[in-house]
């Protein structure tokens, strides 16, 4: 830009005009310069500049380039936060301190040969330009996501202060050369600063205590940068549509339709009822409503509570909390379907004939008034014929949603409600097992909170009757809706489960071999078939290690506006409708619905239409995002928990074999932690790669995968997540691979650092050379 032409000291107005318009950062020395001053006035510009500043007129970026308040300097850090129908990435500035609304700014990617593409989360350094009334960016290069950001804990040696990350991959403590507010014992997110091996870490954020109830779940939301603040603008707009008047719509209040859901449930998505069918020609059969709440009502398509809600994708579901995807003025009030209150449904009416089939299907707008909401267990105990003294207490978890009242079912709710949704689904069930869906047997942990957040117990979710029960309505309601799009030639956003790759069948025949068990790998591959394997294996020690494998084998499952089928499920056509409240598939299904059964507001665009490709593969990444998140939680409070009893013996089984030794978990509870081949002795242990085992070479002791054994817990770390064990007779302090509290480094548990720096020495490899 050519210099301007002033004459004289320049005002205030020319100043800003001069930053406003100029192409590139403008510091201090770039508006002198623009400016022809020299000497004195370079002095009497830095005071001008000083008071613009304290006067709200301008602020200055780290680099001391200076911008119009409440603009966006020329050079700054952005976050992707959303990738439009289209394919646009769009960015807001990754600080934001002016009082008016954050900018929204598109990001103008270069395309062609080494060009990244940037994604949702992603961090870049870009030059900004004003286009118009808004912004666009030009990215420059990516930096660390937020992912990828340190998060760790401050501690203190002599004059020096220390991060020790979090992460159990982390493996070395780093030097603090910034330290912000944070005091000794905080949890901090800091970024890596200067090169190997002089790195160090400056604190960006401090998160508080990281022993505090309720700060498991926030080191998982801060890690995976997960958004948990509804900007105002977008509970501004939830509380105006949660006034809208249901309009007509179908009247199904007089049904005494039930909600089932676990006694600690956040939200309500789905409701069930059924009775015999009177139709004819269905004769033994049964006519059923899945209703499921209208969030296409409330969330608009390019609305601001639609952007939002895409760009979180699902809600995520914590022992202490939920991150949800839509504000809690919907998600647990108006759209959550709760006992006698009127509200608004997408109702599928389904047929079902006598031995469970999907004889017919329809979808309507409905207004529904919830008879009962039931907690799994209260349902199981009322058709079990349990009374108050031999039902399962079950204690909920403090949230901030409405917990559900558990109780007695009433015998008039018993007789009209439970009794008829328990014949169809006996209907439903023998046509599932007839299909012979995937069958693993997979216990989800729970843990229970008292009322401070602290750990009370964790154990499996117990597997009822009524739990597979609202299961086999929830897959027909979502068969139903894939095939009724289908029929109509509407878009679908297919739950894809393709059949397991060749590469891994191979991996499957090999280590079934160890357990000689023949594996036929030209044969047509179904679910049954992995069935027919765990039957054989039967209730066998090592029947814990073949169904882990079996489900290694598996492909992982995503969104798609392409139909592979649903390998698990055995099923040709399926798509999500049941849980809009926490999944934007489901949300776009019921768009959908809406467009090809002509019921009003709040169908899917056309722009929604071409774009679902995109937005499939955005929500299965989000989805993937938020399943490690939870899992890592709870990794945490069972390590919590089990720190009071480091030292002792527990039940564990192995759950993975290495060159560098073997993980293995609590029995019951889950979180895994090693066991390093440094603490098995002097022996030497040969790793078999396909029996997934180490050996001894002297006594032919083994340990592979799926083993059950006594191990002594050695350290339970909850910040972390880790933990780390020894055989009962190792010696004390065989093993260093914990964290050190006196050292300069945080001491790797021997998977990182075994596998960096070659095998230990009593170890020999068998299967690779």
């Amino acid at each position: 830009m050519a210099r301007p032409t002033r004459s004289g000291f320049p005002s205030r107005e020319q100043i800003l005009d001069f930053i406003v318009s100029s192409d590139l950062p403008a510091g201090k020395r770039e508006i002198a310069r623009a400016f022809g001053l020299s000497g004195a006035d370079k002095i009497a510009l830095k005071s001008l500049l000083r008071d613009m500043a304290d006067e709200g007129l301008i602020d200055s970026t780290p680099g001391r380039a200076f911008h119009k308040m409440g603009g966006i300097p020329k050079v700054t850090v952005l976050r992707v936060v959303d990738v439009d129908d289209g394919g646009q990435p769009w960015a807001v500035p990754e600080r934001w301190e002016a009082d008016a609304p954050e900018p929204r700014l598109r990001i103008l990617e270069r395309r062609g040969k080494g060009a990244s593409a940037v994604g949702v989360g992603d961090r870049v350094l870009a030059r900004t330009e004003q286009r118009g009334t808004g912004y666009a960016a030009h990215p420059m290069k990516k930096l660390l996501k937020g992912s990828e950001l340190v998060l760790g804990v401050v501690h203190r040696e002599g004059e020096n202060y220390w991060l020790r990350p979090v992460e159990k991959k982390e493996r070395h403590e780093l030097p603090i050369s910034d330290r912000g507010k944070a005091d000794v014992g905080d949890l901090v997110l800091a970024e890596k600063t200067g090169r190997p091996p002089r790195l160090a870490a400056r604190v960006s954020e401090v998160l508080g205590d990281p022993f505090a109830p309720r700060s498991f779940s926030l080191i998982a939301i801060h890690k995976h940068g997960i958004p948990h603040i509804f900007p105002e603008t977008v509970v501004a707009e939830a509380e105006k549509m949660a006034g809208q008047t249901l309009g007509p719509r179908e009247d199904l209040t007089h049904l005494p339709i039930v909600a089932i859901d676990p006694a600690d449930a956040r939200d309500h998505d789905d409701a069930v009822w059924a009775a015999p069918d009177e139709d004819p020609s269905n004769a033994g059969g049964w006519k059923a409503i899945v209703a499921i709440a209208d969030v296409s009502f409330y969330v608009r398509p390019g609305s601001a509570l639609d952007k939002e809600a895409r760009r979180r994708g699902n809600s995520v579901y914590f022992p202490d909390r939920v991150v949800p995807m839509l504000p809690e003025t919907l998600s647990a009030f108006v759209c959550s379907l709760v006992q006698g209150e009127d509200r608004a449904a997408l109702a599928c009416h389904l047929q079902v004939t006598k031995q469970g089939q999907l004889k017919n299907w329809r979808f309507t707008r409905a207004r529904v008034r919830i008879a009962a909401n039931i907690a799994y267990e209260d349902a199981q105990a009322a058709i079990d014929g349990l009374d108050d003294d031999d039902r399962i207490e079950v204690a909920s978890s403090p949230c901030s949603m409405p917990e559900l009242e558990g109780g007695p079912v009433s015998k008039d709710l018993l007789d009209s409600a439970l009794k008829p949704l328990w014949d169809c689904w006996r209907a439903l069930y023998a046509a599932r097992e007839k299909r012979a869906p995937l069958d693993l047997d997979l216990p989800e942990r729970r843990v229970m909170l008292d009322e401070k957040g602290r750990i009370l117990s964790v154990a499996p979710r117990e597997r009822l009757d009524a739990h597979k029960l609202i299961e086999d309505y929830m897959i027909a309601a979502n068969v139903a809706a894939a095939k009724a799009l289908e029929a109509k030639k509407a878009p679908v956003m297919y739950r894809v489960h393709e059949p397991p790759s060749r590469e891994k069948l191979v991996a499957l025949k090999d280590f079934l071999k160890t357990f000689e068990i023949e594996f036929a790998l030209g044969q047509v591959i179904r679910p049954q078939t992995f069935n027919h394997i765990l039957d054989r294996v039967g209730e066998a020690d090592f029947k814990p290690q073949i169904m882990e494998q079996v489900l290694r084998t598996q492909t992982q499952a995503y969104y798609s506006p392409e139909n592979h089928g649903h390998f698990g499920l055995a099923l040709g056509s399926y798509g999500h409708f049941t849980s809009p409240i926490r999944r934007y598939a489901d949300l776009v299904v019921h768009r959908a619905l809406v467009r090809s059964y002509g019921l009003g507001e709040g169908s899917l665009t056309d722009a929604e239409a071409e774009a679902m490709d995109v937005t499939g593969e955005l929500i299965s990444q989000l989805e993937r995002r938020a399943m490690e998140a939870e899992r890592d939680t709870i990794d945490r409070y069972v390590a919590a928990f089990l720190s009071e009893r480091v030292g002792e013996l527990v039940a564990a089984r192995i759950t993975g074999v290495q060159p560098f030794g073997f993980f293995a978990t609590v029995e019951g509870l889950g979180g895994d932690g090693l066991v390093p081949v440094s603490t098995l002795g002097t022996e030497y242990f040969r790793y078999d790669e396909k029996s997934q085992s180490l050996v001894g070479d002297d006594s032919g002791t083994a340990f592979t995968s799926g083993q059950r054994l006594q191990l002594r817990l050695v350290e339970a770390n909850p910040v972390s997540g880790g933990l780390r064990f020894e055989l009962p007779d190792a010696s004390p302090g065989t093993s260093d691979r914990g964290p050190r509290t006196d050292g300069r480094r945080m001491k790797d548990q021997g998977k990182y650092r075994q596998g960096k720096r070659g095998r230990p020495s009593n170890i020999r490899h068998k299967g690779k050379r």
